[in-house]
């Protein structure tokens, strides 16, 4: 009985340490470029776009469609980085808890 009380302890305080992880996810940004840096996209860690920026020398119309993949690869960029810093931020906070392995809680 012991061993089940301090387990429910730790989940309240693993729940308690998520909802401050999640505010805090809201606010961080990453950022992906392409393009040697041509093409950036800021997202949230939660994966909200937040911005875009592309340098003029892109704006030609002929290239439309190379700035398109720019900006889908600046994406996949920022998006990577994010899914990492989400995943290093939930290994930290649940380490210690018989969690099984592969198990995604976001």
């Amino acid at each position: 009985m012991k061993d089940l009380l301090g387990m429910m302890s730790k989940v309240k305080e693993m729940q308690a340490r998520m909802e401050q992880m999640q505010a805090e996810l809201e606010s961080i940004e990453v950022e992906g470029a392409s393009g040697g840096g041509m093409v950036k996209v800021t997202l949230t860690a939660k994966g909200a776009l937040k911005a875009i920026s592309i340098d003029p020398s892109l704006y030609n119309p002929d290239e439309a469609e190379i700035l398109e993949d720019l900006i889908v690869a600046a994406h996949a960029e920022a998006r990577a980085k994010s899914e990492r810093l989400v995943q290093e931020k939930t290994q930290a906070l649940t380490a210690g808890l018989p969690i099984p392995p592969g198990l995604k809680l976001f």
